[in-house]
């Protein structure tokens, strides 16, 4: 893993997850965190998939998706739960980071919904 795209998810961690406590959602809450993986080639995604849930993780279907320029993507999310808290979140990104270099899937960062 190289610690320049590290320092990359972790600075827009804490921007997402700033941005959501000032927009006022419910530090409180347990939030639904989804971390997003892509590839080009199914099998290939489909193999990281299954290491990921060989991991114990909670892992979606793989899907098909169309990127902005028209091209076609697969991709899968792995759900995770708990606060918004930036060093839980990047130590599990640390984990999808490695997770998508060892199987040649790209890791596309995370995303959250917002909690009353």
């Amino acid at each position: 893993m190289q610690d320049d795209q590290l320092q990359e998810w972790v600075e827009y961690s804490e921007s997402l997850i700033e941005e959501l406590l000032e927009d006022g959602t419910n530090e409180e809450a347990v939030h639904t965190i989804e971390h997003h993986f892509s590839s080009p080639d199914f099998e290939v995604l489909e193999k990281a998939a299954i290491a990921a849930f060989k991991m114990g993780l909670e892992v979606e279907e793989p899907e098909e998706a169309e990127l902005e320029t028209g091209e076609k993507v697969f991709a899968f999310d792995i759900i995770c739960e708990h606060y918004l808290d930036d060093e839980v979140i990047i130590d599990e990104i640390k984990i999808m980071l490695q997770l998508a270099q060892q199987n040649k899937v790209d890791y596309d960062g995370w995303g959250t919904y917002f909690e009353e």
